[in-house]
């Protein structure tokens, strides 16, 4: 890639760079600040309570052995939120180790010499800790501040995946859009971020050291203590403004605070298909409403888009009538596509005050794909074909469909499939991984354009396991009754997409490496729908 392309690409989003960074000087300060107002203390608690020292460490250090991507999605089970609240939970408890366990190495560091000499001064407990320990401590004190706030910077990437926003947010849509130049827009700031945030405190570490307190007046290093302890003041001033403000040039959709209150929450999962949907449902919302459409994209998985929806933190997204009906109803699979709407209508609506609308028209259903020189080579024209040579080969699965019932488990059931090997991938590196013959069998989405790019045969579905996945809009239905007119405009994109389309919009944005959003108005305007 070219630095000039690149450049100019990092002007262009320069707004949304500027917004994003500030999310996430904020995750990462207001959870550091957090991990000190619990771990300085406690730090203090256990160089009290030497018997206590080893069960509270044990319990912080367990702490960091949870994988971040777990806790994170523990913690939005467990508090039923998505976004900044487990965020910084999560950050907050990885923050825990290296800030009480330096308190209490500090503590303990301060030399019985000096004590003795407070003791003998007449000095009381507390004011041996509050004017010599903890002044004597504090430079390894911020040290493992320091090493908490620059760990913070990268784990709070992964929070991009729970709706938190940041500079993950960046890597979120790369890897969905499989767009290197999104990837380093996110990574790239992250990591000068976690070089600045070390610098900072680093500095303000340096000035808390005793000998430079005995340096002369006027001395050369007397001038940098105040630079020191300004440095991550600065860097905290410049997070704020760059997370509160709202100048009018950062994008509409990205806005943080809205002085209307109307506007629609519109969340999609994290694959190119459904930005497009979401992308789509947002125009038109905004064209033929006086609505604000919120862009909560890239959100995640079926449970954290349907989770978030029934909990009424986003209020529409894209869902398919195969996900709804065996993923989250947990129902048998029901062939006929009528049908499956009809129920997941019904259900949805007597279970969750959940509205489905009138589907987009195509149908993405999973297809077992394999490359089309394998499938030359070994005549493989079926799943059923797969039976006899499934031991020796390589599967690549997204995560959802190695475990949902209508995913791989129901599969191997049905076709009596055992691969090899089956590896977990994120929606566009599984198309990488099977190009690159990493993996010889992915879970192809029908209407991906990237199966005709990368030169993949689908297998027919002889045995007919995948139920129909017709993407239909899903709206709260108080929504719906507090803004009716969003169900007349949502009707407007009923039936007007069919497979091929769908498959060519797709490769629009996967092969051609277009903007989404111009992608889908060049449809919309095609369609006269504006």
């Amino acid at each position: 890639m070219h630095l000039d392309i690149l450049f100019g690409y990092i002007i262009e989003r320069l707004p949304e760079l500027w917004l994003r960074t500030g999310e996430h000087l904020m995750l990462t300060g207001c959870s550091t600040l957090a991990a000190m107002f619990i771990g300085i203390p406690a730090g203090i608690f256990m160089s009290r309570t030497p018997w206590l020292r080893g069960p509270i460490m044990s319990v912080i250090g367990i702490l960091q052995t949870i994988p971040s991507l777990a806790m994170l999605v523990f913690l939005l089970a467990l508090l039923n939120k998505i976004g900044v609240l487990p965020a910084l939970i999560a950050l907050t408890l990885y923050a825990l180790l290296p800030i009480a366990r330096n308190t209490l190495t500090g503590l303990e560091e301060v030399s019985a010499e000096v004590m003795e000499a407070a003791q003998g001064i007449g000095m009381k407990e507390y004011q041996q800790l509050i004017m010599v320990r903890i002044p004597l401590a504090a430079p390894v004190i911020v040290a493992g501040i320091r090493t908490a706030a620059v760990v913070g910077v990268g784990i709070a990437t992964l929070s991009a995946f729970i709706g938190a926003g940041g500079l993950g947010q960046f890597i979120n849509r790369g890897l969905a859009l499989a767009n290197t130049k999104l990837i380093l827009l996110g990574a790239v700031p992250a990591a000068l971020l976690a070089l600045v945030v070390d610098f900072s405190i680093g500095a303000f570490e340096w000035g808390l050291r005793p000998e430079r307190k005995r340096d002369k007046k006027g001395s050369a290093q007397s001038f940098m203590q105040p630079l020191a302890f300004m440095l991550p003041v600065a860097l905290i001033l410049i997070g704020s403004v760059a997370y509160f403000t709202k100048p009018g040039w950062i994008f509409k959709s990205e806005t943080r605070f809205e002085t209307s209150h109307r506007i629609i929450r519109l969340a999609t999962k994290n694959f190119t298909e459904q930005l497009i949907l979401g992308e789509m449902m947002a125009q038109l919302i905004e064209a033929k409403t006086d609505l604000k459409v919120q862009r909560r994209f890239n959100l995640g998985g079926t449970m954290i888009c349907h989770g978030a929806l029934i909990n009424g933190e986003i209020d529409l997204y894209a869902e398919y009538t195969g996900t709804g009906l065996t993923a989250i109803l947990k129902h048998s699979v029901i062939a006929d596509p009528e049908k499956a709407l009809r129920h997941v209508t019904k259900v949805y609506h007597e279970r969750f005050n959940l509205q489905w609308l009138k589907p987009f028209g195509f149908n993405n259903t999973y297809a077992i794909t394999v490359r089309a020189a394998d499938a030359e080579k070994y005549k493989w024209n079926t799943i059923s074909d797969l039976q006899a040579s499934a031991q020796g080969l390589r599967a690549g699965f997204t995560a959802e469909f190695a475990e949902r019932p209508d995913g791989y488990p129901g599969l191997r059931q049905t076709y009596n499939l055992q691969f090899g090997e089956v590896r977990d991938f994120d929606p566009s590196l599984m198309y990488e991984a099977i190009a690159k013959e990493e993996v010889d069998v992915i879970c192809a989405f029908a209407t991906d354009g990237r199966i005709a790019s990368y030169h993949l045969k689908p297998l027919k579905d002889d045995r007919q396991f995948f139920p129909p996945y017709h993407a239909a809009p899903v709206i709260r239905e108080d929504i719906l009754k507090k803004y009716p007119k969003i169900g007349d405009v949502l009707e407007l994109l009923g039936g007007i997409i069919d497979d091929a389309t769908m498959q060519q919009l797709n490769f629009e944005v996967d092969a051609k490496q277009r903007q989404t959003a111009e992608v889908v108005t060049e449809f919309l305007n095609a369609k006269e729908i504006f």
